[in-house]
């Protein structure tokens, strides 16, 4: 596996290849990677001749109150499972060679919808701001035919949807399954902070889950008392605080009353201090 620290890298090695006719994936990631974004690596290697990941933390995307250095790296471990899984380039470009100007840009690509304001957007009002900026530039960097982003991330893969068709990227965006713990945990790089007590309740986040897609399949369309019931669930554990459990078109992440078209019903859930995501979709 190639190990590409900068841009003018990156671009050589992705020509030589569209040269030779072949396709191009792009993975973005921010390191300490686990089995759901060896996942992402999976697909794109299937659907593409070859694949790209970026490993790098985005400084634009934290809050100044957001602990930048405290986010878990560990880029040995990040290679081992890139090469496993068929991974033919890593690029782990420094915070100089993103952000010339001590990590800081004078330029960003937002979105001035309400899709980057609800959900997470509530907490971290700049964040889907970061990230846009960040997946701009490696868009603009690797050229790929395809983008893979979990469907953890739910909101993030509807910007990031919206944004590549807005700006005429030309880059098909490919949502991915979420992987999940044998116990249903998503699988989250956040997940390392959790133990004992604190791990054993984070699994009525996939609880709650499984309740809010059974009383679709037994036949409840109010959103509202879906999105009751789960909350309710999770509320009983003692251990868990709730940010937001909602239900919002999948397209625009507009909220809905009604379970009617593609609807995702999401949820941030803080377990002691670690914050965790869990969704699912339902088409009707």
């Amino acid at each position: 596996m190639i190990i590409a620290k900068t841009i003018a890298s990156v671009r050589t090695q992705v020509k030589e290849w569209k040269r030779d006719g072949l396709t191009v994936a792009l993975v973005p990631t921010m390191g300490y990677l686990h089995e759901g974004h060896a996942s992402l690596i999976d697909k794109a290697a299937e659907m593409c001749d070859k694949v790209v990941a970026s490993d790098f933390v985005n400084p634009t995307q934290f809050a100044p109150d957001e602990d930048l250095e405290a986010y878990p790296r560990d880029f040995a471990s990040d290679c081992e499972l890139l090469t496993k899984h068929g991974c033919d380039m890593v690029f782990c470009p420094s915070v100089d060679e993103m952000y010339p100007d001590g990590g800081k840009t004078d330029t960003y690509v937002e979105i001035l919808n309400d899709m980057p304001k609800g959900l997470c957007g509530r907490t971290r009002p700049t964040h889907f701001r970061g990230v846009c900026t960040v997946v701009s530039k490696l868009f603009n960097i690797v050229t790929p035919d395809m983008a893979f982003f979990g469907q953890k991330d739910a909101q993030q893969l509807a910007i990031i949807r919206r944004m590549a068709h807005d700006m005429s990227y030309g880059i098909e965006i490919v949502g991915c399954p979420i992987v999940r713990e044998d116990d249903g945990l998503a699988k989250s790089s956040r997940n390392v902070y959790l133990n004992g007590d604190r791990r054993r309740a984070a699994r009525v986040l996939s609880r709650s889950v499984a309740l809010g897609q059974k009383l679709i399949a037994d036949g409840e369309k109010d959103a509202k008392k879906i999105v009751a019931e789960m909350s309710a669930l999770i509320e009983a554990e003692p251990l868990a605080e709730i940010d937001y459990v909602t239900a919002v078109n999948n397209l625009d992440l507009a909220p809905v009353d009604t379970i009617s078209g593609s609807v995702l019903i999401a949820m941030a859930v803080f377990i002691g201090k670690t914050r965790l995501l869990d969704n699912f979709v339902v088409e009707v």
